[in-house]
């Protein structure tokens, strides 16, 4: 398929429109949430964005990018800095169930909940899972299905250390 100057300036104007309507749909949403999602924030299809209390808060750097199927769950605070790119299908959980009785159920027990912050600048892998009270530095790259449970310093690499084992069938 051929485009020209024009057809591709219609599919510009296709990619604003989305990503004006989109910013729009999240901000009718949470508006009476505490949502902080700039306009130069980018994400892809099924970005979920859960903000439950009075005094939750979701705060989003300028410049970050958000692959498919991300989530967001706040219930305490999530900071993310600037120029932040995320992988598909990263989960982000500021909280924990309560599990501290066998005689009431798990739904009614409750939670903990601690802030998490990541930092400018970072990279955070596909099928990511960042835990409670968490902190990732500034520069950081988090690698591919790492579960983030312990502060990660600045200007480091994380990464799952999995060895491959490959077996031949006989």
């Amino acid at each position: 398929m051929k485009f020209n100057n024009s057809s591709m300036l219609g599919l510009r104007l296709l990619w604003l429109l989305n990503k004006f309507l989109s910013y729009c749909f999240y901000k009718i949403i949470y508006r009476r949430k505490n949502l902080h999602l700039p306009w130069s924030c980018r994400f892809r299809y099924g970005l979920n964005i859960v903000i439950d209390g009075k005094h939750a808060t979701v705060t989003i750097g300028e410049n970050c990018f958000f692959n498919n199927c991300c989530s967001l769950n706040c219930l305490n605070q999530i900071e993310i800095g600037a120029n932040t790119l995320f992988g598909e299908n990263v989960k982000i959980y500021d909280h924990n169930h309560i599990y501290s009785s066998t005689d009431i159920p798990i739904v009614d027990q409750g939670f903990t909940t601690a802030p998490i912050k990541i930092g400018c600048n970072c990279w955070i892998g596909s099928n990511v899972t960042i835990l409670k009270g968490v902190t990732i530095g500034n520069h950081c790259v988090i690698g591919a299905g790492c579960t983030i449970y312990k502060n990660v310093p600045d200007n480091s690499i994380v990464v799952n250390k999995q060895d491959m084992m490959i077996k031949y069938i006989k």
